[in-house]
């Protein structure tokens, strides 16, 4: 893990990187936890945040076509946290609206009501997937 607190001006942030396997669903989320944690995020957004990681993760381990993920979350600003995950796949994940006796299908409508924001960062090399939620900090 990679914790990148740096200096005045910049913005806390921590990264993994994973194996693209299921198992790295659990181990994203208290990644997520942990630094909420740790920077005096509120539960509701820790908890969200952990939410938002464990769609997207699942996301890019069905999809992503990589042996590893790269799991992130900062705090860009003080009263905001973002979540996100990097694969090697260039393709854009897509909403879709499934029905009711689908079994899966359901990530991407959940992050997109649980987040104020997401969206996709294309990469020479792949794609960031990110979600970003409104914190109060310091309100443990």
């Amino acid at each position: 893990m990679s914790n990148e607190r740096v200096g005045p001006g910049h913005h806390p942030r921590q990264s993994a990187t994973l194996a693209s396997e299921a198992a790295t669903v659990p181990a994203a989320r208290q990644m997520v936890r942990e630094v909420c944690t740790e920077w005096g995020i509120d539960q509701d957004a820790a908890e969200t945040g952990a939410l938002l990681i464990s769609e997207i993760v699942t996301n890019a381990v069905r999809h992503g076509h990589s042996h590893h993920v790269r799991v992130i979350a900062e705090q860009p600003c003080p009263d905001r946290l973002r979540v996100a995950v990097v694969d090697k796949s260039r393709r854009r994940p897509e909403l879709h609206i499934v029905g009711p006796d689908a079994v899966g299908g359901r990530g991407l409508l959940l992050v997109d009501a649980l987040s104020d924001c997401w969206g996709t960062d294309l990469l020479p090399w792949g794609k960031r997937v990110w979600a970003e939620v409104t914190t109060k900090a310091g309100d443990q």
